[in-house]
């Protein structure tokens, strides 16, 4: 692993414990403003993410898939930090339990639809977070059938 005007060295950072840390060639991110790929010398920034799938290309050329359940991407010239809630890698993901548990909370949301607006945001977050896992196992499996 080393640096170069080709890489980035990026970092996915949670409350519990550092997801992934290593060079990578180009990384794509669900932001509130959408979708967005950082490559190589990107423009600064600074974004709110949004729950859903996180892609890289690692330096080797292999893919890398997460989900993340929201937090915030900060872009230096050649770096990248995602400070999450939560991430996983894929391949840590169950799809049996992740689809179960998004099953859960949208009935879990269904019943609640009438309650008061912060346990329903509560559950939304949940069901968000919970079909990003399930999105993330998708494309995981997706790409490891293509190599």
């Amino acid at each position: 692993m080393y640096e170069s005007d080709k890489t980035i060295k990026f970092e996915v950072v949670t409350p519990e414990r550092v997801v992934l840390k290593e060079f990578i060639h180009q990384v794509t991110v669900p932001t509130r403003a959408g979708e967005i790929t950082v490559l190589p010398n990107h423009e600064p920034l600074i974004s709110v993410l949004k729950p859903g799938v996180i892609e890289l290309k690692k330096e080797n050329g292999d893919m890398e898939i997460m989900s993340v359940s929201g937090g915030f991407i900060e872009v230096l010239k050649n770096k990248v930090v995602i400070l999450a809630d939560t991430a996983e890698r894929a391949e840590e993901l169950d799809l049996r339990r992740a689809e179960e548990a998004r099953e859960r909370a949208a009935k879990i949301k269904d019943e609640t639809r009438h309650e008061d607006a912060e346990s329903f945001a509560a559950i939304t977050a949940q069901l968000d977070k919970e079909l990003a896992r399930t999105k993330a196992i998708s494309r995981w499996k997706k790409i490891k059938k293509m190599n």
